[in-house]
């Protein structure tokens, strides 16, 4: 038995965007949660931004095996994870992942503070737009430098904060969208099926794990608890008697790759049976999720498609999410791979 919700297909994301955009609007969004739980009823379509084929229907049929209690291939509630990507996956991630684009704001706020920043070499890069020069090295070493710059030796809440101000004015470069407005609808649906099916569902990014955790539950629904990504060392500490968190740039693990499935066991502990990415990044958390599982798994990948609508990339992205040998392993493995352009009516979540 499926279900989904009857809500419009940006309802949700109307009420994200007015509480970016307003102090008030948690109490409206926390209602229209609320209000939502109940909508779940039984539909025909679970996914109706999906075109019929080969692809909604191997995630239908899979949701199905493992939801029916009178078949052998039935995983228990508790088993039911579901791992996402969110870059790429979730949403855009071009011409830059989005997170680049709150370090670019942070940066020139810090160069405006002290101008002899501007002196070193990757700010220089970072300033002049050259993101070729930030991203090289095994983990992106320029960038990593000029996130240490605009994450490190704040508190927590200060850089909370400092997230959620930059949500609130970001717009996208291209299609002039809020943040919550470059999610993609039929994502959204998929998450919303899967836990409407009992799944846990986990972002499971190279992502700024603190970053995703500013809007992850009132965009995705996913509570921080949820949310597996990039981290380094917070350090507490009592500062005038209060106790506070700071963030530090020290023992950083990258989670990315082969960091993936690592990642997984530290801050899940327990194996998915579904994963979803969209680059050769995902590839170890797709093969840890379907290779060799005691259940029934699933793995599918977003392949880049669909120029006019969004973008379209696979061997030369604009920034990341570079996709060669997850597509080559797709077929031997039995994954799904979604095509953006023939796969989706809708890309973006929401109206605007």
């Amino acid at each position: 038995m499926t279900y989904t919700s009857t809500g419009s297909p940006g309802s949700i994301g109307g009420a994200t965007r007015s509480y970016m955009g307003s102090d008030d609007g948690m109490k409206t969004l926390a209602t229209l949660l609320l209000l939502l739980i109940p909508s779940l009823v039984l539909a025909e379509d679970p996914l109706p931004s999906w075109n019929e084929g080969p692809a909604k229907q191997s995630i239908i049929d899979f949701v199905e095996k493992v939801t029916d209690k009178n078949s052998d291939t039935y995983v228990p509630i508790y088993d039911r994870v579901a791992v996402f990507d969110n870059d790429g996956t979730l949403w855009c991630e071009a011409p830059l992942p989005m997170q680049v684009y709150y370090v670019l704001a942070a940066l020139k706020e810090k160069v405006a503070q002290d101008p002899t920043l501007a002196e070193k070499p990757m700010v220089k890069a970072a300033l002049a737009g050259d993101f070729e020069k930030l991203l090289q090295g095994t983990h992106y070493d320029g960038l990593v430098e000029i996130i240490g710059l605009t994450h490190a030796g704040m508190t927590t809440t200060e850089y909370d904060a400092a997230v959620k101000a930059w949500v609130k004015t970001f717009r996208h470069p291209r299609f002039d969208r809020s943040l919550a407005g470059m999610t993609y609808q039929p994502m959204q649906e998929l998450l919303r099926y899967l836990r409407a099916n009992d799944f846990q569902t986990f972002i499971v990014s190279g992502g700024g794990a603190d970053f995703m955790r500013v809007f992850a539950y009132r965009i995705y629904g996913i509570p921080t608890n949820q949310i597996v990504g990039t981290n380094t060392l917070t350090k507490f500490e009592l500062v005038d008697g209060k106790p506070v968190l700071m963030k530090t740039m020290d023992h950083m693990f990258v989670d990315d790759k082969a960091g993936k499935p690592v990642g997984i066991h530290q801050f899940i502990g327990r194996r998915p049976i579904a994963a979803f990415g969209n680059s050769d990044g995902d590839q170890q958390m797709l093969e840890y999720t379907t290779i060799d599982n005691p259940y029934p798994s699933f793995g599918l990948l977003v392949h880049h498609t669909d120029a006019k609508r969004a973008y379209a990339y696979d061997s030369h992205p604009p920034s990341s999410g570079k996709l060669v040998t997850a597509l080559e392993a797709a077929p031997k493995y039995g994954w799904t791979v979604v095509s953006m352009k023939d796969d989706w009516k809708t890309i973006f979540f929401g109206s605007e």
